[in-house]
This record gives structure tokens, C-alpha cells and sequence, in this order.
């Protein structure tokens, strides 16, 4: 327990302190005094001092700060923030996102020579099958689905779990193997049945919830991903081969189902009630990874990078529309926890599969703090800049004081969302 919590905090830790070290540089490269740079948050546990800033370790493990002379005032003189020039306080409020993804490039790098990407390309195709009749073959890359552009197979996984398969009719664009491209329409094999709306698979402690779809009875009952299955009706499962052998003897009809579930640790049990869905069944495999050539790592470093981006972006859009509620949000606690988790899935693994899972976590976590950052909220670096190119087009900065109290407004909604979520977190890790 107590190595888990530390790879999982340390981990959170880089991830905040890069993102504040691309800060401190920039505004020491543009001649900013910095007045202290900070590691984590609350009372002091240590400090030094060097050229005129202090250099200080926090109590609470939990981000990190790099405050600058007059960054929140109106202050001009020597040394302060808002003497430099626009474009090079833009410098040093981007430099912290651009950091993390910085950070996040260069360990994908580490993964993907290790364990490889690859383009959706199509592995097999069931005889028969709709798919096939359409002109899907072995061998194709899939480059779009349902009009969405998929530059690697992880994207295609994740846009087809999240956002789920049409019923009526299927589009995707491939790229064939002699390089030829083709548009290919075909209308699915359809199934309904009873569904509790979850994916699963096997980790090293038993069956494991690796998927819970959001207003489905599972997620209603509060199960979430990184759960793991222990019994229905009083059956137990200790892995897949026991679920699949259970819903083969007892398939879902309607009827009340109890389950009980392990949650960090802890055995719940919960009655819930699948419902009918109707949903279209895939009958062809792609490829997630494979090994890559060193201009292929590169390459692929970059799509990873670019498919985080893109989920987070996606993620704050079904945010904004109700797809997610705050309550899905997660803030240092569950993420700490997520990755407590997942280093428990595979310790048992190795070494290097150990190293490389704790790399992508740093993958996601880095990308998500970058692009976070950069919405335009006040308080967030995001909302720093847009005042700044506000400033940029005009060519005077709008008041100082009126900035300050929307940043002052916006820090204190997110730190009020903040406590909201992190007790939330502690809730559904107990």
C-alpha cells in the first residue's frame, strides 16, 4: 500500500513540478524575478534561498507554484512580471502546458520503443459477415470512422467504447493495401439483450470492470472502472472464463441481479436490474501496436500526443453537453488512486511492464494537465493568456485590478470545485 501511494504521488509530483519548472525558466530567461518556487502546497516543511528566490518543499505532496514578482498586481518596476514585454509574458505563461506535453512526448518516446503503435490497420474480418461483403479486408487501415479521423488503433478502441456503434449504418474510410483509398457503408449485424453496461477483462487480483458506460444500471449502482467482480447471485468469479461460463448458464433477462464488487480494497454489494440494449456487434480486430522503426517512434510519439489531446478535448466537450457530470471528474486524490490501481494491476508483471504502465499514466496525466491548463478560465494559464492577447491585439493591457478580481473569482471557484471533487474522490474510494 504505502509503494503504491509513493510511485503514485511521485508520479503526480513530476508531472506539477515540470509544468512550474517551464514557468521558472522562462521568466528567468526573460529577466522575471521569481520569488519562490514551490513543491506541493500548504505549510513549509523546508526552504532555501538562492539568488533572490526561495526554494521550498510543502507539506501536502499535491502541485507546486512558481510565483513571480508582481504577477497579481499592478506592480512595473525591475524584475516584475508585468514589465516585460506581452509576448514574453505569454512565453512564460505558456511555457508551463508546452512543458508538460514536453514531458508526456518524450515518454511515449520510452513506451513506443518498447512497446510499439500502430495505425488501425484491420487484422481479420469474420467470413459472412457484413463487414466482409463490404469490401473490409485484412491488411486495410482504417483512417476514418463515422467521419472522425483515426490516425492510430488506440483511438479507434477509445472512439468506439466512449461514443459506441451505430445501429443503422456503419461508414469508414481505409486505406487499402496497394495504397488505394475507399469509402466502405455497410449496415451491422444487430443484437439485443440484457446488458448492465460495463467492459471487463482479467488483471492479476480477478475479473476487472475496465469500462463503466455512464447511464447504465453498473454506473448508476456507482461502480467504476478498476472494480473488480466478485460474485453474482452468490456465485464467484475469480476471472473472465468463470463470468463467461455464468452468463452461458444464467443469461441477463430483466430480473434483478446482486453482485458483489471489490472497491479499493473494500467488498461491496449492490441489486441492479439490466436493462435491454440494442447494440451493433464488430465482427472485425485491428491492431493497437506494433514495432516501430526510430522515425516511427517519433512519428507515433507525436499521434500519441495528439490522440491524449484530442480525448481530453473531447472529454471537457461532453462535460459542457451532460454527457459527464462534475461527478466524474477526478481530482489529486483519485488520480493518485488511479494510479495506485494500476500499478497493482501489474507489479506482478515485471519490472519494465511495471515501468512502462507508470510511463503511460505520466502520458495522460501530463497531457491532461497541459491541456486543462489552457482552457480559458480565469485563474488557469489559459485565462492569463487570453487577457494577454487581448492585450497583444489592442495594444494596451486591460486594467490590472479588474484582472485580478476575475482571477480572484476564478481561483476561488476552483478551489470550491476542487474540495467538491476531492471529497467526492475520498467518497468513492471508501
Amino acid at each position: 500500500m504505502i509503494v503504491k501511494i509513493l510511485i503514485a504521488v511521485l508520479i503526480f509530483g513530476i508531472t506539477v513540478i515540470i509544468h512550474e519548472l517551464g514557468h521558472f525558466l522562462l521568466a528567468k530567461a526573460n529577466g522575471i524575478t521569481v520569488t519562490e518556487f514551490s513543491i506541493g502546497f500548504g505549510p513549509t516543511v523546508v526552504k532555501t534561498e538562492k539568488g533572490g528566490t526561495v526554494y521550498s518543499l510543502k507539506l501536502l505532496p499535491f502541485g507546486g507554484a512558481c510565483q513571480m514578482l508582481g504577477e497579481d498586481g499592478e506592480e512595473e518596476g525591475e524584475g516584475t512580471f508585468n514589465s516585460k514585454s506581452v509576448w514574453a509574458r505569454i512565453s512564460v505563461v505558456a511555457a508551463g502546458p508546452v512543458f508538460n506535453m514536453i514531458l508526456a512526448f518524450f515518454c511515449a518516446i520510452f513506451v513506443i520503443s518498447y512497446a510499439g503503435s500502430s495505425p488501425a490497420r484491420v487484422t481479420e474480418v469474420a467470413d459472412g459477415s457484413p463487414e466482409a461483403e463490404a469490401g473490409l479486408e485484412a491488411g486495410d487501415i482504417i483512417t476514418s470512422y463515422e467521419g472522425r479521423h483515426i490516425s492510430i488503433g488506440k483511438e479507434l478502441n477509445s472512439v468506439m467504447t466512449v461514443r459506441g456503434v451505430p445501429t443503422d449504418e456503419i461508414t469508414l474510410e481505409v486505406k487499402k493495401a496497394d495504397g488505394e483509398k475507399k469509402t466502405i457503408t455497410y449496415e451491422p449485424t444487430v443484437t439485443t439483450r440484457y446488458m448492465m453496461g460495463f467492459n471487463y477483462d482479467d488483471c492479476d487480483r480477478g475479473m476487472e470492470f475496465t469500462y463503466v458506460q455512464q447511464n447504465m444500471p453498473l454506473a448508476a449502482a456507482g461502480v467504476v472502472a478498476g472494480d473488480l467482480l466478485v460474485s453474482i447471485n452468490g456465485v464467484p468469479i475469480t476471472c473472465v472464463a468463470d463470468f463467461t461460463v455464468y452468463q452461458t448458464e444464467h443469461p441477463f433477462d430483466g430480473s434483478a441481479v446482486t453482485l458483489e464488487y471489490e472497491h479499493s480494497g473494500k467488498t461491496k454489494e449492490i441489486t441492479v436490474t439490466p436493462v435491454e440494449n440494442t447494440y451493433a456487434n464488430v465482427q472485425f480486430s485491428y491492431q493497437l501496436r506494433e514495432k516501430q522503426s526510430p522515425i516511427g517512434v517519433l512519428k507515433y510519439s507525436v499521434l500519441e500526443i495528439k490522440y491524449w489531446v484530442r480525448t481530453v478535448i473531447d472529454s471537457v466537450s461532453m462535460l459542457i453537453t451532460g454527457q459527464y457530470s462534475v461527478n466524474d471528474l477526478s481530482g489529486p486524490v483519485g488520480v493518485v488512486d488511479a494510479i495506485g490501481t494500476a500499478y497493482d494491476d501489474v507489479k506482478s508483471q515485471g519490472v519494465l511492464v511495471t515501468v512502462m504502465t507508470m510511463l503511460n499514466m505520466v502520458i495522460l496525466l501530463s497531457s491532461n494537465l497541459g491541456v486543462m491548463n489552457l482552457l480559458p478560465l480565469p485563474a488557469l494559464d489559459g485565462g492569463r493568456l487570453v487577457f494577454l492577447i487581448i492585450e497583444a491585439i489592442r495594444g494596451k493591457p486591460i486594467r490590472r485590478d479588474l484582472e485580478g478580481m476575475v482571477h480572484f473569482a476564478g481561483l476561488v471557484l476552483l478551489m470550491a470545485l476542487m474540495v467538491y471533487v476531492m471529497i467526492h474522490d475520498v467518497q468513492r474510494i471508501l
